[in-house]
Parts: structure tokens; sequence; C-alpha cells
């Protein structure tokens, strides 16, 4: 069975960071695409950044790019999101997800974990 559990969401200033974590068990994340997606109360969940098999080609959204930055570490078989220069828009709960296929589109990923809350102050 694939598990993904999130990790390292917190309350944080403005102007801030931090470094989310994706531990996954039952799936070599390496061969798999991974995807970060958040969602905001009252929104949509959205796309955020996605990493390719073998780490050839990752992908952000616009209104994270040059803030944020996801990496995988395939010995701990574990997906990171570093986030800097937080705004208070960053605030939402934040999803990793594994898939076969590289994508921006979250129904392109088949395992889901629970959800990390960022909560960034003004």
């Amino acid at each position: 069975q694939v598990q993904l559990v999130e990790s390292g969401g917190k309350l944080v200033q403005a102007g801030g960071s931090l470094r989310l974590s994706c531990a996954v068990s039952g799936r070599t994340i390496s061969t798999y695409a991974m995807g970060w997606f958040r969602q905001a109360p009252g929104k949509e969940r959205e796309f955020v950044a996605a990493i390719s098999q073998w780490s050839r080609n990752t992908a952000y959204a616009n209104s994270v790019k040059g803030r944020f930055t996801i990496s995988r570490d395939n010995a701990e078989n574990t997906v990171y999101l570093q986030m800097n220069s937080l705004k208070p828009e960053d605030t939402a709960d934040y999803y990793c997800a594994t898939g076969s296929s590289y994508s921006t589109d979250d129904a392109r990923y088949d395992y889901w974990g629970q959800g990390t809350q960022v909560t960034v102050s003004s």
C-alpha cells in the first residue's frame, strides 16, 4: 500500500521560509513523478510544483516560481518543498502526490498525502 505523509507546515511570518517534507512508503519515488498542490480555504486545489522521474524536469506555478523549490532524496524516499519569501497568499493546506505521469494536472496523480497546514501571517 502506498502512503504519503507530509510534515513541516506551521505558522510563519511573511518573508520567512519553510521546508515541507513528504515521506513515501510502498513506492520507490525515483521512478515516479511527484507533485505538490495546495488548497486555500474556500478555493479549489491548485498546482504548486512537480518533479519528474529521475528529477530530469521540474515545473512550478507562476505564483511560486523563483521562491519555491521542489527536490527529492531517493535514498530517503522523500520529496521536499523549500518555500522562501513566503506571502500571506501562500496560506493553504499543502498536499504531496505521486503518479506515473509528470504533470501539473492533479488528475494524473494517483496517491495523495493527508496534507500539512501552512499559515503565513502579514
